[in-house]
């Protein structure tokens, strides 16, 4: 590729939509384009397409660009000069910090954390933040503070939630790669949902993000990218993870040559609630049935993780109520009490108040009920190398139909239904990954869902490059992103 400038032609604007990250940072280590180029490039695609996506929460082109004229590449940045966008529920220095919410909409953030430096230290320019539910509470991404985001895919679906923006900005090509992250799917069912490769982490491999430890919901969450390939989630997983691991991620050739080992993969087709799935899913999880098997990994039936979904359930409400209830307090104390809690949406002021009403025990019946729960799906892991399963029950859904106002109860149920397969990975510890490989008669992706024991995040990585070469994605990516090319705000 020629080096670019200001003017670039929509087709050398194009070529850089369909690369993933590491391609564009190869770029830059070659001389081949600039940082400012690829930021420039890929803020022309953001102006183009989010007026019909809606994907930004805020924005700062004028500091992207500015750190973009700075950047001095180096080989220890391995995404050097890669734009990217941030969740609006990490802080990050010079940007807002809106957690989806009315009220701190255009607030700036107090600061960044080990994360945010982490991810400079890697060379990744921030443009701005990505929609996401309030406070990450919803499967869905349509608030009242920015409205809704609409899948690539088909604009009248959902992206899921609550990484809704994060996946509609890389699976358009607006960036290709972006922070997103994870305490019951909000990783791996957006990424489901738009056809991307969504990766959590084992609890605790990263660096802290800012979450106080004593949250009750902190031990659920962790943090991490959305990515069009693998590689791109490997690397970002490298430059986030502690330095006190007791194995560090090896290297991305030794992830892809592996052990190459006969892997045990237990499959299952219903979730903890005993919930099915759509045609559509049986049909994604018989794929990921079949090229595990042309891998050469043994395949067994199993019934899945013996856990009780419906105090998991209650666990995840009550922990998260009783965290928004503590939120909602220091902001009372910081204004004097004139707090209204009609600024923040309806089904979030409906799960404080099912919170405040708890017994006083709740909170330690919770945490009780999480670690029997961890028990129990480590007991079913042990047998297997890997659990399969579909990642979400169904593709995308109409937008409208679960937003923020709708009957709380409703929403609950829903809520349930979505992670019914994500949801025991987070409260396990496990690193767990959805896998593009599937797509509709609709032409709508549909991932499955892959699950390893605490710490083996490198299993399921070389698994992933085996299934990436086995069943590519990117193509249908770089299709998307040219029939978008053709829209205009």
């Amino acid at each position: 590729m020629r080096p670019m400038n200001s003017e670039a032609s929509p087709d050398q604007l194009e070529s850089l939509a369909s690369l993933d990250a590491t391609d564009q940072a190869r770029l830059v280590s070659t001389g081949a384009v600039s940082p400012l180029e690829l930021v420039d490039a890929a803020i022309k695609r953001i102006e183009r397409l989010n007026p019909h996506l809606n994907v930004l929460a805020s924005s700062d082109f004028d500091l992207a660009r500015k750190q973009a004229r700075e950047m001095r590449p180096t080989a220890g940045m391995p995404f050097a000069g890669v734009p990217t966008l941030l969740k609006d529920l990490l802080g990050y220095p010079g940007h807002h910090a809106g957690f989806g919410s009315r009220l701190f909409k255009g607030q700036p953030a107090q600061g960044g954390s080990e994360y945010t430096a982490a991810l400079d230290a890697a060379g990744l320019i921030v443009l701005g933040k990505s929609t996401t539910s309030e406070f990450g509470l919803l499967g869905t991404t349509e608030t009242l503070a920015h409205g809704a985001t609409k899948n690539p895919w088909n604009p009248s679906l959902s992206t899921g939630g609550s990484s809704g923006g994060a996946v509609a900005a890389v699976a358009s090509g607006m960036v290709p790669i972006a922070h997103a992250s994870d305490g019951g799917g909000s990783i791996r069912g957006p990424s489901s949902f738009c056809g991307l490769f969504g990766f959590k982490p084992s609890r605790d491999r990263t660096v802290n993000a800012g979450l106080p430890p004593t949250m009750p919901t902190a031990r659920l969450i962790g943090d991490h990218c959305v990515s069009r390939s693998v590689r791109d989630s490997a690397t970002w997983l490298a430059a986030t993870e502690r330095k006190d691991v007791p194995q560090a991620l090896p290297s991305i050739d030794d992830l892809k040559r592996g052990s190459r080992k006969r892997l045990r993969i237990g499959v299952y087709r219903r979730d903890a609630f005993g919930h099915g799935v759509s045609a559509s899913g049986e049909d994604a999880l018989n794929t990921a049935i079949s090229v595990c098997e042309a891998l050469g990994h043994d395949v067994i039936a199993c019934d899945g993780p013996d856990v009780d979904a419906r105090e998991i359930s209650q666990a995840f409400f009550a922990l998260t109520g009783t965290a928004l209830a503590g939120l909602f307090d220091q902001i009372a104390a910081m204004m004097g009490g004139a707090f209204d809690e009609a600024l923040f949406e309806p089904y979030t002021v409906e799960l404080v108040r099912r919170a405040r009403r708890l017994p006083e025990a709740a909170i330690a019946d919770a945490m009780r009920a999480t670690a029997i729960a961890e028990a129990q799906a480590n007991r079913t892991i042990a047998a297997y190398d890997v659990l399969l399963s579909p990642t979400v029950p169904f593709s995308a859904f109409p937008l409208g139909t679960e937003g923020p106002t709708e009957d709380p109860d409703q929403l609950i149920a829903f809520t349930e239904r979505l992670a019914g397969f994500t949801n025991v990975a987070s409260f396990a510890g496990w690193p767990a990954m959805s896998v593009p490989l599937c797509w509709t008669q609709d032409g709508l992706p549909l991932g499955c869902h892959f699950a390893a024991a605490t710490g083996e995040d490198a299993l399921l990585f070389s698994l992933a490059f085996q299934l990436e070469e086995a069943m590519p994605w990117q193509p249908r990516l770089v299709a998307l992103s040219e029939r978008l090319s053709c829209l205009s705000a």
